[in-house]
Order: structure tokens, then C-alpha cells, then sequence
């Protein structure tokens, strides 16, 4: 059905008011306009470059009905852009006005005046799937998100069945609405959508990057197309990995089930199909995909929850924080002081997860053709001769398990955490034992020592006080295992924990002062500086928290994980990210300073020395960064993945590396010193102390080595 084009009321743009403040849009139309009269503006729903979407109501009515109406507008002053403005409109009025489908606002009716083009629609109450994405803790629950995926491949086969075909070109998360009170999705935003004759090869191209299929790149239209852009948005919601901020078409370098460990095998392999690069290897049809789904839904014995509020997985809210660290003031009583320690906690047996859970996998994934380090296992001898290159060790002691923690020392002890749930003290010279204390998971922090006590987080999900001598001082118990290590400053640790929360407690009682949650794990640990504490999340953000209270100050988004922990450099944080970059941040406003593009992604994290920061990367280079500009001064090849942080004297860098290697260089002509081989993948990261290395690997042993 063509509407008659009628004129609009007042057609000439609203004047700005008296007393207007300066960010007065004068494009748009003012709250209580009135279009052909009949359609009274309630509110602006959104914005872009060419037009705006407004909430209206229909006058017509004597009840209250809402719709949405878009416009779209050119000032251009050249005649064929405003021409190309005109017929994209009318194309989408077009198609949208004959389509009849549940997951598809209907048009009611069309109108232009002068450069302004309006669109009437059936007005769509929820929020769309990009702002559901950026509103949820932790992941998008999987049941949830292949519903939806179901739900908008309905739609696709709808579109693709039309005569001609209907190619949407556009999907991804922002294009789909979430209904209210509601699991019904609707897919919105029709402009750039398009009717594509079986002989038509070629034409422009147009969608966003990251979602967009790489035929469309070259102008290419199809239903694969939209099949490739389904997976992409599905990849997005199930990983939080933004296709807008990767390399085009690097899906295949991070399979949805390698960020989200949780997702099924069936589920990733379906994603996975819909994003294969060449469009014949794809699903062939938006209904071949949706069997796929259907199929894989089935191996979810979970039902779909009502709302869109049961799609996400909510920790109960923080504590509020009103403890001041710094003044001193008495603490808030937390919900909980735990002075005794909890009950056991039952956890699936070992081998313990992989650390960190998203990357590297454990044992690492190495490139096809690269030697593969032996397997960790218990040692019954010495270490072979061969494997120790240069060097020998002045003492070993064997754990239980595997060491992925990094020691710790005191003028004569070392501590050090195990896999095999204990935290142990050996002496520093002789490595003799002298006690070990239990808990009811494995460790992987590093400990800290502070005056009478070492502090150390367990994956049991709590936090232990240990007297020197290894008695229990207290515990304080979280809802996530930990994996971050403890920093004692002005008598509080500050730690994270995989319930997304970073925790502020009295280092003297163990009590929390205040905690701070995140989108996700936190695995980094803290830096402190005068008035904030640093801190990395899987989420992909780089938190500034007020060290005082535990409110938020500023985040800085990388594009994926940041496991590294941030480093304090005057006025600046240097820390590393799995998007394959070390940044270099304004440590008060969180602005990118600099960064450093690596050639896979950084775990380790940097130490500072002579201005100069070392860090190690997974592309088996460990780098030396010029904390001033940003720039590499030199990049050592250490043969293997670099998840270790190194360790730094004013003649060498020490670093383990995940073949199996502590190696130390020369820290200024970058010669090697020596290396020695261990009996497995090294996270440990070493400790130089009185002219000794002491570093853990997962070969079950900790080994004292000459510096």
C-alpha cells in the first residue's frame, strides 16, 4: 500500500529555544511535535548520522498507541547524495510495507517532506541484543542465545523465501530487539536490506565489519551471506568477543568454546560451520542452520527461561562500601567474618583446570611442525643431564603436583603454592622442608608475605592468613576460586577472585572492607598506587578502583582478556591483554598512551626497570618497551610461549617459558647466559634472591639455580 505524501507541520526545522544549552540538536524534532497531524513525538529512541528514530503516539486513537517512527534526512548539497538518501529510504519502505511476520515491525505508513523522510512502525518495547550483551555479568546463557539464533532464523527463511529474495546484509546484535517481559526477538533497521534477482553478481559493498560475510566485501549478496553474519552475532553473544574490534574473518583463530569453555561441543561446532570462510562450506540455508540449532538445543536439558533477565547469571550485588582505608576510620562489618574455616568444598577431581581457563590451553597448543615439550609428571631421579643445558641446580624439592605458582621469600624462608592444595615452606639455602598447610583446592596466586603472615588465595574459593610458622590466622571465603594474587598496602589485601569481585580485607583480621564486581574472573593482580588500586578482568577491562571506598573510577577496554597485571610507572599503568597488545595508560584518566602490538596474546605481566618494561608473549618473544615513547628497544625469541613474568637485575632477565625453559639473558646485549630445562611447561614466575633463581614448573619440582 503507497501512502499519499503529505506535508509535515511545521516543516522547517524546530528553532532553538531561549536558554537552550549549547548541546541543543536543532535537527531534531522537539518532545510534542506533530507530524501530518496525527503522530505527537513522545521521545527520541535513538540516533545516527543520517536521521533519528523517535517514540510517537497515534492521535487517531482515543487509547494510548505507541509507534516508532524513523527518519531520515539529507542536507547534503550535492543532488545525487540527497538522491541516494531518497531511494534508500524508499527501498526499505518498500520491502518493509508488503512483509507479514512476527519478528518484523510492521510499516503502517510513509511520508517525506522536503529532505525528510519518515517511516511509521509498530513500535518494539524491550532493549536490543548489543545493549542486553553490554548490561549482563559473566555470559549469555547458551540456551538462551540458540533460541534467539532460532528465532531470527525464522525470520531469514521468511526473507529468503520472497520473490525475489530478501537479503538482510546487516545482522548483528544492535539489529535485533529483545521484547519486554518476553523471549521474542524481533530483527529491526531494514536500510540497507536488499532484493537480490538470482543473476545479480555484483553491486556495493555495504553492512559493518566483523559481521558482514567476506563475499560482501566484494559486492557479493546472498542467503549464506546472512548466514555468516547470524554466526558472527552468535560468536558475539556467547564469547564477548567484538568482531568490530578483531582482524576481519579471525573467527577460526578463536573457536566460540576456546573464550567459553562452558559452551557445548555441538553449539561451537555450529557456530563455527556458519563461519566458514568459503561460502560453499557454510550451511546453505538460514533453514539449515536452524536445524543445526534445533539439534543442538536438544543436547540442553535446561529449559528456556521467560525473560530476558533469566538469560544472564547475577551475583548478588556488593557490599555497600563506606569504609574509608586511607583515614583509617572503623570498617562496616561485612556480611560475613569468617573466623574459622569453612566446610570442605567439593570440586571436580584433578587434573586441576587449565590456567588461565581461555588461553593458552593446557598442555599448550604449539604451531604444527614445533617440538612438543614431555609431559609433566612426577620425577623419580635427577633430570636428565641433556635437559639442563648450562647449568645446574644447587637444590630441587618435589611437590606432590604441579607448580604454577611463583615463590615468595623472607630473609630465610620460601613459600610457594601447589597444585597439590598446599602451601609450602622450605628453607632459602638448603631447600629443606619445614611445613606445608593444607587447603581444599589448588593453588595457583602467588603468595605475599606481610610482617608475621603469608596471604594466599586457593581455588577451594578462599583466602588464608598463615603465621610464618604455619598456623591458621583466618579466612576469608569468596564465591569464585582464586586465582589472583594478593598486594598488602596500609594494613589491607586486595585480591581477586573468579566471582568477578576484587576484595578489599583487613590484612591484621580478614575481614572485607569493601568489594568491588566486575563483568568477569579477575585473575590479574592488583596494583596500588596513592589513591587507587589497578586491576585486570577477563571481561576484556582495565580497572582504576578508588582504593579508599572500592567505587569505580575509570575502565579501559581492550579487545579481549586481560589475565596480565598491571604495572605502576609514575603516571602511567603498563599491562598486557589476549588481543595481542601491551598498552601503556594515563594512570589517572585510564587514556591509551601508547601500545605495542604483539604477535599472539599476552599473559605475562610486565616488570618495570630503568624505565624500560619486560614481558613476555605467547608469540614465544619476551619484549623490552621504552616506557617514555612506547617503543620496542629489543624482542628476545625464546623458542616457546612466554606466559611466565620475568624477573630483572641490573645484568640479566630470567623468564621460564612454556617448552620447559628458565632462561636468562643478558639484559643488555640480550646474549644468552644460560638456559636450564625442567620436565615441564614453566607459568611459575622466578625469583632472584641473594644471587639464587628460584623458580616452580609444572614438572612437580621447585629448583634453587645460580643467578
Amino acid at each position: 500500500m503507497i501512502f499519499e505524501t503529505q506535508r509535515l507541520e511545521g516543516s522547517e526545522p524546530p528553532k532553538k529555544p531561549q536558554n537552550a544549552s549549547n548541546d541543543y540538536d536543532e535537527s531534531k524534532l522537539p518532545r510534542g511535535a506533530v507530524l501530518q497531524k496525527r503522530y505527537e513525538i513522545l521521545q527520541v529512541l535513538g540516533e545516527g548520522g543520517m536521521g533519528a528514530v523517535y517514540l510517537a503516539r497515534d492521535l487517531r486513537f482515543s487509547v494510548v498507541r505507541k509507534c516508532a517512527i524513523k527518519e531520515m534526512f539529507s542536507s547534503a548539497p550535492d543532488p545525487q547524495l540527497r538522491n541516494l538518501t531518497r531511494e534508500s529510504f524508499e527501498r526499505e519502505a518498500n520491502l518493509l510495507v508488503q512483509l507479514d511476520h512476527p519478528g518484523i515491525p510492521k510499516v503502517s505508513d510513509f511520508f517525506t517532506e522536503t529532505v525528510r523522510y519518515y517511516l511509521v512502525m509498530d513500535y518494539v518495547e524491550g532493549e536490543d541484543l548489543e545493549n542486553v550483551l553490554e548490561n549482563t555479568q559473566g555470559m549469555l546463557k547458551e540456551d538462551i542465545v540458540l533460541d534467539w539464533a532460532i528465532q531470527i532464523c525464522d525470520v531469514l527463511v521468511y526473507l529468503h523465501n520472497q520473490t525475489p529474495p530478501i537479503i538482510f546484509r546487516d545482522l548483528k546484535p544492535s539489529n535485533v530487539m529483545l521484547r519486554k517481559n518476553s523471549n521474542r526477538v524481533a530483527l529491526i533497521d531494514f536500510g540497507i536490506a536488499k532484493a537480490v534477482d538470482a543473476t545479480q553478481k555484483k553491486g556495493t559493498m555495504i553492512g559493518t565489519e566483523g559481521y558482514s560475510p567476506p563475499e560482501q566485501y566484494r559486492g557479493v549478496a546472498s542467503p549464506r551471506g546472512d548466514v555468516y553474519a547470524l554466526g558472527a552475532t552468535l560468536h558475539h553473544l556467547l564469547t564477548k568477543r567484538d568482531p568490530r574490534l578483531e582482524p576481519p574473518f579471525t573467527f577460526h583463530e578463536e573457536p566460540a568454546r576456546l573464550l567459553n569453555p562452558s559452551l557445548s561441543e555441538e553449539t561451537n561446532a555450529v557456530i563455527m560451520k556458519a563461519l566458514e570462510y568459503d561460502l560453499e562450506k557454510r550451511y546453505q540455508s538460514a533453514q539449515a542452520l536452524k536445524d543445526a540449532l534445533v539439534a543442538a538445543l536438544k543436547k540442553d536439558k535446561s529449559l528456556i527461561a521467560p525473560n530476558p533477565s533469566a538469560a544472564t547469571q547475577v551475583l548478588p550485588p556488593s557490599a555497600p562500601a563506606h569504609t574509608n582505608i586511607l583515614s583509617g576510620q572503623p570498617p562496616v562489618p561485612p556480611p560475613y567474618q569468617p573466623t574459622q574455616p569453612p566446610p570442605p568444598v567439593q570440586y571436580p577431581p584433578y587434573p586441576p583446570q587449565p590456567y588461565p581457563a581461555q588461553y593458552p590451553a593446557y598442555p599448550p597448543q604449539y604451531p604444527p611442525g614445533y617440538p612438543q615439550p614431555p609431559m609433566p609428571g612426577i620425577m623419580t631421579g635427577e633430570p636428565d643431564t641433556e635437559l639442563s643445558d648450562s647449568i645446574l641446580p644447587i637444590w630441587k624439592f618435589k611437590c606432590e603436583d604441579e607448580i604454577r605458582s611463583s615463590p615468595v621469600a623472607d630473609k630465610t624462608t620460601l613459600y610457594v603454592g601447589v597444585y597439590d592444595n598446599n602451601l609450602y615452606a622450605l628453607d632459602l639455602k638448603s631447600g629443606q622442608f619445614k611445613w606445608k598447610y593444607p587447603t581444599e583446592g589448588g593453588i595457583a596466586a602467588k603468595p605475599f608475605v606481610y610482617n608475621d603472615r603469608v596471604i594466599i588465595g586457593s581455588e577451594d574459593r578462599v583466602a588464608y592468613a598463615i603465621s610464618t610458622g604455619g598456623r591458621l590466622i583466618w579466612t576469608c571465603p569468596t564465591e569464585g576460586r582464586i586465582r589472583s594474587s594478593a598486594r598488602v598496602e596500609f594494613e589491607h589485601a586486595f585480591f581477586g577472585s573468579d566471582d568477578h569481585r576484587l576484595y578489599a580485607v583487613n590484612a591484621q583480621t580478614g575481614r572485607v572492607i569493601w568489594r568491588f564486581e566486575s563483568m568477569g574472573p579477575i585473575r590479574s593482580s592488583p596494583t596500588l598506587g596513592d589513591e587507587l588500586v589497578y586491576v585486570g578482568s577477563e571481561d576484556g577491562y582495565v580497572y582504576a578502583v578508588d582504593l579508599s571506598s572500592g567505587t569505580h573510577r575509570w575502565k579501559f577496554r581492550s579487545n579481549r582478556n586481560v589475565t596480565s597485571s598491571p604495572a605502576l610507572f609514575r603516571e602511567m599503568i603498563v599491562v598486557g591483554s589476549q588481543d595481542w597488545n601491551i598498552y601503556g595508560l594515563d594512570a589517572k584518566t585510564g587514556y591509551s598512551i601508547w601500545q605495542v602490538r604483539t604477535g599472539q596474546a599476552v599473559i605475562s605481566s610486565p616488570v618495570i626497570f630503568d624505565e624500560i618494561a619486560y614481558i613476555g608473549s605467547t608469540d614465544k618473544y619476551v619484549y623490552a618497551i621504552d616506557l617514555r615513547n612506547g617503543r620496542v628497544q629489543w624482542k628476545f625469541n625464546a623458542g616457546s610461549p612466554v606466559v611466565s613474568t620475568p624477573a630483572v637485575t641490573d645484568e640479566a632477565v630470567y623468564f621460564g617459558t612454556m617448552g620447559g625453559e628458565l632462561v636468562s639473558i643478558n639484559r643488555r646485549d640480550r646474549k644468552v647466559r644460560w638456559r636450564f630445562k625442567t620436565g615441564g611447561p614453566i607459568p611459575s614466575s622466578p625469583l632472584v634472591f641473594d644471587g639464587i633463581v628460584y623458580i616452580g614448573s609444572t614438572d612437580h619440582h621447585l629448583y634453587a639455580l645460580p643467578a
